[in-house]
């Protein structure tokens, strides 16, 4: 049966569909809940996001930190507790399987993932146990997320994962075209609250709700990409600019990490994410899905698109690596056609770092 969070009795709340489908897509008026979500007119956000749809994995033993080290792309054996970070888990071919937002309380190492992908990920961790003195759960079923912008201080009992993005992790690298103190991600701090699911409609009380929406167009606005939607069977975390928050590039062997090194330091990755500010006078946006032309040659695909409180219509997309960044871009949706401007995130000549003047692209730490 289709997961449908509690909180879509409130009132006006309009059930989302695709990566988001269980939860609201908005409870009546989108952009007053974007205000709502980020703050406005000097005040700090009020609202939270329910995402109570998303699969929640622990893992608890005293081999946990050690093991998930070995296994993904992310340096965590000495991972603090309440710290939050991010980790891959790739294909031998360095392709990105699954994308974990990692938070350990002490005892147990909470992952928690899009719907869906708890189960599998659970099930390919528990593959991989072999002898070591690990416990491998999925809890989706009996907790909930809660997302914020803002940290609440009447839930510091609970276990929170603070987004790292767009901090540069140690061992990590910035493949975008701006320096981390310019990055649009400083704008939209970002917290994900872990609340046992019968608690999930109490813990919320009478706080204002802000729908997936609003929490997807301040993502979009941030720059930050999400598994499901900026990822394809072909992605690399070069392309998405992961290695600056879940790629650490000194760590020891892991699966996939040839190809990250070799990507990093010899070639560069084939495509690049981009954002799209699209032209409003059409009062409607593109489908994600819909592909990117420069002049009458398609490069890219939209993978991201929302309505932004004040910038309008705004999508991420990735497109070839080749393409100008001064080119004028269209967004097609079946005939619908969309004037782009772009703004690069990746850059253009990211990778190749080996024999590389230094100065330009952030080194590891």
């Amino acid at each position: 049966m289709s997961y449908l969070s509690p909180l879509l009795n409130r009132h006006g709340a309009v059930q989302a569909g695709g990566l988001d489908a269980g939860v609201a897509a908005h409870y009546g008026d989108p952009l007053r809940e974007q205000r709502l979500l980020a703050g406005y007119l000097g005040k700090p956000g009020t609202a939270v996001v329910d995402l109570s749809h998303r699969g929640v994995v622990t893992v608890s033993g005293p081999d946990r930190l050690s093991w998930l080290n070995t296994l993904s792309s992310q340096s965590l054996t000495h991972l603090a507790p309440g710290a939050g970070t991010e980790l891959l888990l790739l294909s031998v071919q360095g392709r990105i399987e699954f994308d974990a937002r990692v938070v350990d309380d002490g005892g147990t190492t909470w992952l928690v993932v899009e719907a869906g992908e708890a189960a599998p990920l659970a099930e390919w961790l528990t593959s991989m146990k072999f002898m070591l003195r690990v416990d491998v759960t999925d809890v989706s079923a009996g907790w909930a997320v809660l997302g914020s912008v803002v940290e609440v201080p009447e839930w510091d009992g609970l276990v929170v994962w603070t987004d790292p993005w767009p901090h540069i992790g140690a061992g990590g690298w910035s493949y975008a075209a701006v320096e981390e103190g310019a990055h649009p991600g400083l704008e939209r701090p970002w917290h994900e609250y872990l609340v046992p699911a019968a608690d999930l409609v109490a813990t919320v009380g009478t706080r204002p709700l802000a729908g997936a929406w609003a929490a997807e167009a301040l993502r979009i606005a941030a720059w930050r990409p999400r598994r499901g939607a900026e990822t394809d069977d072909k992605s690399i975390p070069h392309e998405l600019d992961l290695l600056r928050t879940a790629v650490h590039l000194a760590k020891g062997c892991y699966k996939g990490q040839e190809t990250v090194a070799r990507v990093h330091n010899l070639g560069h990755p084939p495509r690049r994410l981009v954002f799209l500010q699209l032209d409003g006078s059409q009062h409607t946006i593109p489908a994600p899905g819909s592909g990117v032309f420069a002049g009458e040659r398609k490069v890219g695909v939209v993978t991201s698109v929302a309505q932004h409180y004040e910038m309008g219509p705004i999508a991420l997309a990735l497109i070839k690596r080749t393409v100008d960044p001064d080119a004028a871009l269209v967004v097609d949706d079946a005939g619908e056609k969309y004037t782009a401007a772009q703004e690069t995130i990746v850059a253009t000549d990211a990778g190749q770092v080996v024999g590389r003047a230094t100065g330009f692209l952030r080194a590891p730490r």
